[in-house]
């Protein structure tokens, strides 16, 4: 059987189209630290070898009763509560997450029933640790049809419950957290999204993985543990590699330079490939916002956790410019550069 080639995609020569402004943000942690000194005690590391490696001093660790749902509740509180924002009129809800209590129904339904929004589309992203932004490029496509105007993006994981922590390559580089933004329709005005890129190199998908069942991608045989497998090396190489690339052609989109942009909020998997990113494409360390010290890689709340830090910090103000990308299992990418008017 022969299958077409599909048509290469032309390199991007203008900004995405876009009715989404973002109007609020909020984040949760958990209460719980779990310190370097402490994995100590677990495994065969080091406070010393895992700075160096990594960056990350501490993570945030869920308490043995505490949820994905509730991290995603205390974010939409946070953000609720500093904006003063009523959400039973939200239209659409997207929560990317790896870690969902539940199956079905879906965390993106039962924040429906939590924000008291009864009319309300639903549904749950999986694009690990891409699925924030990759959320924000759906939530702003729903916007242009013009049948939506609120629509709430979600990026949550308690990725400790899927962590071996008699893994030392993995244990230490994971914590649980969630954020939450409000999109919302920009009326006559145009919208606030610059730029959009997403792309999936099926072929590495077996370096980063998580199933329940004994399957194959490729030839690769799966473990079916019900724990985070990684490929710590070969993601490196192919996040700096192609990731890399994935943030060019994002700039390229929008017409703008690495010097143009304010603030380069990639997704915090560890300091080394952050840092490895930003020589590559041209940022500075001071453009960089990160919450990788201390919250660890959180996955998809990786970069709403940064960038509302930032907000609350007072580094983050109105007109700048900021590029979030998202990467991770699948092997995906998703990025987005928006203008912030909080």
């Amino acid at each position: 059987m022969h299958f077409l080639k599909p048509t290469p995609k032309p390199t991007p020569s203008h900004c995405v189209q876009s009715q989404a402004t973002i109007t609020a943000i909020g984040s949760y942690v958990p209460d719980r630290i779990l310190s370097n000194e402490d994995l100590e005690k677990m495994v065969d590391t080091s406070h010393e070898w895992i700075v160096q490696r990594t960056g990350i001093h501490e993570r945030r660790i869920s308490g043995e009763n505490e949820y994905t749902s509730d991290l995603i509740f205390r974010a939409i509180d946070d953000m609720a509560r500093r904006y003063d924002k009523q959400l039973h009129d939200t239209d659409y809800v997207i929560v990317a997450t790896s870690t969902p209590d539940t199956i079905f129904p879906s965390m993106a339904a039962r924040v429906c029933g939590y924000i008291g929004a009864r009319e309300c589309g639903s549904v749950d992203v999986q694009a690990a640790c891409a699925g924030f932004t990759a959320g924000i490029q759906l939530g702003n496509a729903l916007l242009l049809t013009g049948q939506y105007r609120k629509v709430l993006v979600i990026g949550a994981d308690a990725i400790s419950r899927i962590t071996d922590y008699t893994d030392r390559t993995t244990c230490i580089l994971f914590g649980d957290g969630a954020g939450a933004v409000l999109l919302e329709h920009s009326g006559n005005k145009e919208g606030h999204i610059l730029s959009a890129y997403s792309s999936t190199d099926s072929g590495g998908g077996h370096h980063v993985y998580l199933s329940n069942e004994a399957s194959h991608i490729g030839e690769h045989e799966i473990i079916p543990s019900g724990k985070l497998v990684q490929n710590g090396r070969e993601v490196y190489r192919w996040a700096v590699s192609h990731v890399s690339a994935g943030v060019n052609r994002l700039l390229e989109g929008s017409g703008l330079s690495p010097q143009e942009i304010t603030w380069f909020a990639p997704h915090n998997a560890n300091a080394r490939i952050i840092e490895a990113l930003a020589e590559r494409i041209g940022f500075t360390n001071e453009q960089i916002l990160s919450s990788i010290a201390r919250y660890g890689n959180t996955s998809a709340a990786s970069i709403p956790l940064a960038v509302d830090d930032a907000v609350r910090s007072g580094k983050l103000k109105q007109e700048d410019i900021v590029l979030m990308h998202g990467f991770g299992g699948g092997l995906t990418q998703a990025g987005i550069i928006v203008r912030w008017t909080l």
